[in-house]
């Protein structure tokens, strides 16, 4: 029987308005690393990805992009996954310290989870879950 070939996603590129500002953020919040550089003035792209997933998944960020507006009722978001109800509480704390909770803590029934959401520096909602049947394995 012949193997069955399918799209295999790889990247999510975002133009931003503030690329320095979004590399921190993805840096310092969802816990991703530089990966790749490509300067070309006035063209800057960077590659960022979880730690030792460079080759599975990256985000591409790319400067000259504007904020994005979402409404309060606009649920797209990014989800990156946590290891417990703690380490959400924790996110969400620095989240709000920093001015970019969007969503506190909240419990919902299965399959979403424990989660909060953050903003980030381009208007992007991040949600950061404990409990979802994706991500991180519940111990």
């Amino acid at each position: 029987m012949p193997e069955q070939h399918y799209p295999r996603l790889t990247h999510i590129a975002l133009h931003v308005r503030d690329i320095d500002a979004c590399i921190r953020f993805y840096c310092g919040f969802c816990g991703m690393v530089e990966t790749h550089r490509r300067e070309k003035p006035p063209q800057t792209i960077v590659w960022l990805a979880e730690p030792g997933r460079e080759r599975e998944f990256i985000f591409v960020l790319m400067n000259g992009g504007e904020d994005l507006q979402l409404s309060a009722h606009d649920y797209r978001h990014f989800g990156f996954a946590l290891p417990s109800r703690a380490a959400v509480d924790e996110l969400a704390r620095r989240a709000r310290a920093a001015g970019c909770l969007i969503w506190p803590p909240r419990d919902e029934p299965w399959p979403v989870g424990y989660y909060c959401g953050v903003k980030d520096p381009n208007g992007n909602y991040v949600e950061f879950s404990y409990g979802q049947p994706l991500g991180l394995p519940e111990d």
